[in-house]
């Protein structure tokens, strides 16, 4: 018998209308996907007759369709997985519904049912839209032919659209529940990652938080390696690979030009939606990822590309911009987190503290102005100022290297009472002394060396001996200047050329007086 003959078939405008407001009801209180997909068969149930019944999902930009929810002889399954061109099918490519009285084969809609067994024979097939956009299909399915009249067609459509209201509030609910945990997660693994200071540790932190948030078969971090001749093409070594898909640490790849180019100059992250048949990937770690796809984004550590990190997955054209998005915001917490380490195991290698004077020595002075000459690329003003202590060897060699170094510890503590606790004063050698004052520009280096100056006035033991400082000021230029070295080689010259000015062969000097 057809629907319409059913006792509980609808027969009438008036009824399906009813019917209609009461799916709505029942559609409009259900939040979860699995809940509205069981809602939507459950009540297209009880109006029409279903024992076959299918809903899937469209991705109009791939012309993928999925089958999400499926029920064969009354019994919903778990265990089908069904995905079909769009193009093949009557329903999305027209954006119609379709009635088939028998042999749903020749109309191009899925058919529910082992082919072994018993299949369906006729079927009604409605699309699911909402504000203009394709969201996938609603199929009720008989397993006899003639099951269905138009009005049963009318009724399914109805619902469909309803049916696309609710669908598209779910996905919208999980999707802000996806980035709310997934915020959360990122968070959390940004607070782990910085805690650890060891860079072996970062690295395996950071992919692992990659794997995790992601959800993908595999993750990498790969370190550039610039070859000697800088007109070769960088490669990048794996540091570090966790997943399903791991990739032995150490592996070289030499990136290809167009890789080179978007990832290291343009800082532009890349997406391979098919690893086999991608020019950028090559067979060596094809081998390893073997069909699926993958997404790379640049590693920036302080202000260079050092490299990339990647995730991969065992599907072609996974990877979706939230997905970047996501990639890079992990990779710009691993890249703080791996500067931090760096220059941790920069500290635990070396003594960075000027015995003599308790400031920190050059090499902490190196450090520092590199971070801040990064800095000033990106646009923060920043000056050096170095101070050299005039005729020093004089006091060496007539008091002695005991009232010497007394010398130096009493200019350490004028220039330290007098540094800002933003910048940093150190010991540059002998007797030269440099400060670097960031956020600030030459005007603002000026009254802080004059107010070096009174406070000298005020040391007794500076004035006992008539100490005074010659004085050498640099701004960072970007036009002139590119590295720590530049700067600091301006300000030097800068002193030498007030020396020779002021004074001749003597130098300048701002004096106690």
């Amino acid at each position: 018998m057809s629907s319409s003959d059913a006792p509980d078939s609808p027969s009438t405008v008036g009824s399906r209308y009813r019917a209609l407001l009461d799916i709505g009801r029942t559609l409009a209180g259900t939040l979860s996907l699995p809940d509205v997909y069981e809602a939507v068969y459950q009540e297209t149930a009880s109006v029409l007759e279903a024992p076959g019944f299918f809903i899937s999902q469209y991705d109009p930009h791939t012309d993928q369709a999925r089958v999400v929810f499926y029920v064969d002889q009354g019994e919903v399954r778990h265990d089908v997985d069904i995905q079909y061109l769009g193009a093949d099918s009557e329903v999305l490519r027209e954006a119609s519904p379709v009635l088939i009285t028998d042999r749903l084969d020749e109309r191009g809609l899925a058919e529910v049912g082992d082919a072994a067994a018993e299949t369906t024979r006729s079927a009604i097939s409605a699309p699911m839209s909402y504000k203009g956009r394709l969201l996938g299909t609603v199929s009720a399915q008989s397993y006899r032919p003639d099951a269905y009249a138009q009005d049963d067609l009318d009724l399914l459509q109805g619902i469909a659209d309803i049916a696309g209201v609710a669908i598209d509030n779910a996905l919208h609910i999980r999707e802000l529940d996806e980035r709310r945990r997934e915020a959360e997660m990122v968070e959390e693994i940004g607070r782990a990652v910085a805690s650890s200071l060891d860079p072996s540790e970062v690295l395996g932190k950071v992919v692992e938080a990659v794997a995790e948030v992601l959800a993908v078969d595999g993750a990498a971090v790969w370190l550039r390696e610039q070859p000697e001749d800088e007109q070769a093409r960088p490669s990048a070594r794996v540091a570090a690979s966790r997943g399903e898909i791991t990739l032995p640490a150490g592996l070289v790849w030499r990136l290809s030009e167009e890789l080179a180019e978007r990832i290291v100059r343009d800082r532009s992250p890349v997406v391979v939606e098919n690893v086999e048949s991608s020019p950028l990937i090559p067979d060596v770690i094809r081998d390893f990822v073997g069909p699926g796809s993958g997404v790379g984004v640049p590693l920036v550590v302080g202000g260079e590309v050092a490299g990339f990190l990647s995730a991969a997955k065992r599907e072609t054209n996974h990877f979706t911009g939230a997905d970047v998005t996501v990639l890079s915001r992990l990779a710009g917490q691993a890249a703080v987190a791996l500067e931090n380490a760096r220059l941790h195991a920069d500290l635990q290698a070396l003594s960075l503290t000027d015995a003599l004077t308790g400031l920190p020595n050059r090499r902490h002075l190196e450090i520092h102005l590199r971070k801040e000459v990064a800095a000033a690329r990106r646009g923060r003003s920043l000056v050096v100022v170095i101070f050299d202590l005039d005729g020093f060897k004089k006091y060496n060699d007539t008091l002695g290297h005991l009232a010497g170094d007394e010398i130096l510890r009493s200019f350490a503590q004028v220039l330290s009472q007098e540094n800002r606790a933003m910048n940093m004063v150190a010991r540059y050698g002998g007797d030269e002394f440099v400060s670097v004052l960031s956020d600030t520009h030459l005007d603002g280096a000026r009254r802080y060396a004059r107010r070096v100056a009174t406070a000298l006035q005020r040391s007794d033991r500076l004035v006992e001996h008539g100490v005074s400082v010659s004085v050498g000021l640099a701004e960072f230029d970007q036009s002139t200047m590119k590295t720590a070295e530049d700067v600091l080689q301006a300000a030097d010259d800068h002193m030498y050329r007030q020396k020779a000015a002021q004074n001749g062969p003597a130098g300048s000097r701002l004096a106690s007086n």
